[in-house]
């Protein structure tokens, strides 16, 4: 897929998710605000930070209430990324209070997410930047959120793994077992990729020592080492090392804020870790609208 193809499609899936979100909040309208408000009303709202994080989401808050009424006038106070101390001030909505009342849960139900995946990726960035290695996101995202929850795994200062089914070839555990073992799985990767004409990267899993070797021998671009304790990661490292300068190495699985510098410290390029998008806390974050 080319860049401008793909680009586009992230961009589709984007403005989808945004309108569909704001669809399942007002489908035929806003009752409360059509029976309350003066559709001619103006006023304005602050966003403020009820507590401490990383911001992310301000693009997308700025989208929501565009798509409610293009009339309506966002200011920011903060870029996506940056730290939030309880009480900032945010944003700024000024215009109709109407569509600014219509699109405030969506716009605070996107930022609150972002900002708390951002704010948890931050934390494990933070952690091992003195390492070099990478922290990665995986495929488990909410369901059509995908995109805006990996946007702020970057925010957040980590590095998107593959976005879908379609931009790696990543065997795991059940393509290894289907395909008769590991060796099989890998060489079958390669020559479909060739075959396809595929600019993309085979990344495999392995499981163990055993299987490890057994994918050496074909030369995958990545190898995911899963399940590894810090002590046999090490190993794994240093084994991989002596065979090849160009295998990257990932790490997954049962990683956690509690073990991700002596992960890190292993010699990996990469950790993914499902946790930051499967488990998410949204930062708590407030919109309070003041009359014109």
């Amino acid at each position: 897929m080319k860049n401008s193809v793909r680009h586009d499609f992230y961009e589709g899936c984007r403005t989808r998710a945004m309108m569909l979100a704001l669809e399942e909040d007002r489908y035929t309208g806003d009752i409360t605000t059509q029976a309350t408000i003066d559709p001619q009303q103006e006023g304005s709202a602050v966003m403020k930070a009820k507590e401490d994080g990383v911001l992310g989401g301000v693009d997308v808050a700025a989208m929501v209430f565009a798509a409610c009424d293009p009339t309506l006038r966002v200011l920011q106070h903060r870029k996506d990324g940056d730290v939030l101390r309880s009480g900032d001030m945010i944003l700024e909505v000024e215009g109709k209070l109407a569509p600014l009342l219509i699109g405030e849960r969506t716009a605070l139900n996107f930022m609150q997410r972002m900002s708390g995946i951002a704010t948890k990726t931050r934390s494990y960035v933070d952690t091992i930047s003195h390492t070099g290695v990478k922290i990665l996101d995986t495929r488990k995202t909410a369901p059509g959120l995908r995109y805006f929850d990996k946007e702020a795994v970057r925010i957040g200062g980590g590095v998107n793994h593959r976005f879908g089914l379609f931009d790696m070839i990543l065997i795991k555990d059940n393509h290894i077992d289907a395909s008769g073992g590991i060796a099989a799985a890998i060489r079958r990767a390669q020559i479909y990729r060739e075959q396809q004409n595929l600019d993309v990267n085979i990344e495999t899993e392995v499981r163990s020592m055993e299987e490890l070797s057994k994918a050496l021998v074909c030369l995958p671009d990545i190898i995911l080492l899963d399940n590894f304790t810090p002590e046999l990661l090490k190993e794994a490292v240093d084994y991989v090392r002596r065979v090849s300068s160009t295998i990257l190495l990932e790490a997954s699985g049962n990683i956690g804020m509690h073990n991700v510098l002596a992960v890190a410290e292993t010699g990996v390029d990469y950790i993914s870790i499902g946790e930051l998008t499967h488990s998410v806390k949204s930062l708590d974050l407030s919109l309070k609208i003041a009359l014109a």
